[in-house]
């Protein structure tokens, strides 16, 4: 049953057989019919298959794949109970935006090492809405946003503010963006608009290659004040530029040593 179970979270995230079957190592058929097994066992349709690759889950899936998480994590528990003479610290998962990531986390990270030696933490960097899907997933315990992203199954709470500045050379025309589902992308988007430009663009996924590139004269950008260096030109920009930072959870922490880290990063802020 985990094996049908393990599968059909795989198609359900990835809402394509072909996909899930890379993903699990194991031919397309074989996921196919380990689907079928778990309808047959269940009694139920879990999901809709429109004669293409893609495929659209039921209400039922929507309900088996919620509470497949809770028991994913109910299994680890018992796993970590069971290697707990020989695996005695708990593993804690963080993700966090590109900017809280580079220039917040290292800080928070050092108070949490120190208050907490026994949990083994896992850090992650992505943009805003791939943290939300990671936690959603249960890919990652805790995670830090820039946009203020929510669903029925997170918890956020608003932490700290990131002033944005203008820098980087003035005079030429190209402008370094990061991509849509970035926080600050749509604080670029406002400016554009503020201003009545229509600049040359470059998309660029990463703020700190941002950060370099205007380092080495090249265009100019929005980023946060604290990623300015010494080489970067820059100046301020009004209250509307001041973004927010958010932690987000899962709804459910079974974990004590989690709960703890939990109070204590929002005790941090």
């Amino acid at each position: 049953m985990f094996k049908l179970l393990k599968t059909f979270r795989t198609v359900y995230e990835t809402k394509n057989f072909s996909k899930a079957a890379e993903r699990l190592f194991i031919s397309q058929p074989a996921v196919s019919n380990q689907v079928k097994q778990l309808e047959e066992e269940l009694n139920i349709e879990l999901f809709v298959r429109n004669g293409r690759q893609e495929i659209i889950a039921t209400k039922q899936a929507d309900i088996l794949y919620n509470h497949l998480l809770n028991l994913s994590d109910d299994w680890e528990d018992v796993l970590q109970a069971l290697r707990i003479q020989e695996m005695p610290r708990e593993t804690c998962k963080i993700v966090a935006s590109n900017t809280f990531a580079v220039y917040y986390l290292p800080e928070l990270m050092e108070q949490l090492i120190r208050q907490f030696p026994e949990v083994s933490f896992v850090l992650d960097m992505d943009n805003s809405e791939q943290v939300l899907d990671k936690i959603q997933k249960h890919q990652a315990h805790f995670g830090f946003i820039e946009k203020p992203l929510i669903t029925d199954s997170i918890i956020r709470q608003k932490i700290i503010s990131d002033e944005l500045v203008h820098a980087g050379d003035f005079s030429q025309d190209l402008w370094l963006v990061r991509e849509e589902n970035s926080g600050v992308f749509h604080y670029t988007e406002r400016y554009f608009l503020e201003y009545n430009l229509k600049p040359e663009k470059m998309i660029i996924k990463n703020n700190e290659m941002i950060v370099r590139c205007l380092e080495q004269g090249m265009g100019q950008s929005l980023i946060s004040k604290k990623a300015v260096s010494e080489k970067i030109n820059w100046q301020p920009l009004t209250d509307d530029y001041q973004r927010n930072f958010y932690f987000i959870k899962r709804q459910r922490i079974e974990s004590q040593q989690l709960r703890e880290v939990e109070m204590f990063i929002k005790c941090y802020y």
